[in-house]
């Protein structure tokens, strides 16, 4: 297995080296696997490798999205970010940032379309939900991600099984800072409050958001400076895959976390989840499950 993602990694390193163009990701429609049978979905919450923490920001792109990816750049960190089509910005108009994201290694997800409570739609709405954001990062990206994150982190057995009949692998949180209660510099302190603690009690996986001010200009420094002092590497959920981080890690991400096919190869995560996607180079399509 590892030699596979050896080859893949040396493959784009001949091209990158030879000026040989490697082809974009594979455009397609959405067009989801079959059912996994995943016995409800298991709901991600923790990363599984020593010393690793998964910084995830809901509800943009947005006005703020911007200054978190510099901070993240500056402290040479990575990011999940979960995205909506329609909430406090629209997905279109922010075709930048989303793009810009991607580019600099950070893991995109889906966090919706529209924010609703899922439990409260049918299953069919449910589903809608899903696939409006899909086709918004086709039109953008070219591809579309299969990790998301419930809106409100309802969840119920109809949403899970939903995400599952779409490929879809769910994410929680174990540290939920409430910067959405907490926004304003006067207590924005509560939100970093909330973060210590929940690392204190073993926490890995954190919940943020890109569309408050306060998160942008206060807590992600304050979250990043922490995590360097305690010696952690902030990730995004899907990292250090078979033990390759950094530079080729990131690489990888950007082929590994993209189109939903149908079959793959198993391969470990931060959070011991899977993606499933497909890859174009040289004529060659590679399939990962990731």
């Amino acid at each position: 297995m590892r030699s596979l993602l050896l080859i893949l990694l040396a493959t784009l390193s001949l091209a990158n080296s030879t000026n040989i163009t490697i082809p974009p990701f594979i455009l397609l429609p959405p067009n989801h696997p079959p059912k996994r049978n995943l016995q409800h979905n298991t709901v991600l919450n923790n990363c599984t490798v020593p010393g690793t923490i998964a910084l995830t920001f809901d509800d943009g792109p947005y006005i703020y999205t911007s200054l978190i990816l510099d901070h993240l750049a500056n402290h040479s960190a990575h990011a999940t970010f979960f995205l909506n089509g329609r909430n406090r910005g629209h997905i279109d108009e922010f075709p930048d940032l989303v793009q810009r994201a991607h580019q600099e290694g950070h893991q995109l997800a889906s966090h919706t379309w529209a924010h609703p409570s899922l439990p409260s739609l049918t299953k069919d709405q449910m589903k809608r939900q899903m696939t409006a954001l899909e086709s918004a990062l086709i039109r953008i990206l070219g591809f579309y991600p299969t990790y998301m994150r419930a809106p409100y982190l309802e969840l119920s057995d109809d949403v899970l099984d939903v995400m599952d009949e779409l490929g879809y692998r769910v994410v929680g949180a174990s540290v939920d800072t409430k910067d959405y209660v907490y926004d304003d510099p006067d207590s924005s302190w509560r939100s970093f409050d909330r973060f210590l603690d929940g690392l204190d009690a073993g926490g890995t996986v954190v919940l943020a958001h890109d569309s408050y001010r306060s998160t942008a200009e206060i807590l992600v420094e304050d979250m990043l400076e922490e995590i360097e002092m305690r010696g952690l590497s902030g990730e995004f959920v899907f990292a250090f895959v078979l033990g390759i981080s950094g530079a080729d890690g990131v690489q990888l991400l950007r082929l590994a976390s993209v189109l939903v096919m149908t079959s793959g190869i198993g391969l470990s995560s931060c959070g011991g989840s899977l993606i499933t996607s497909g890859i174009g180079i040289q004529g060659l399509q590679v399939v990962l499950r990731v």
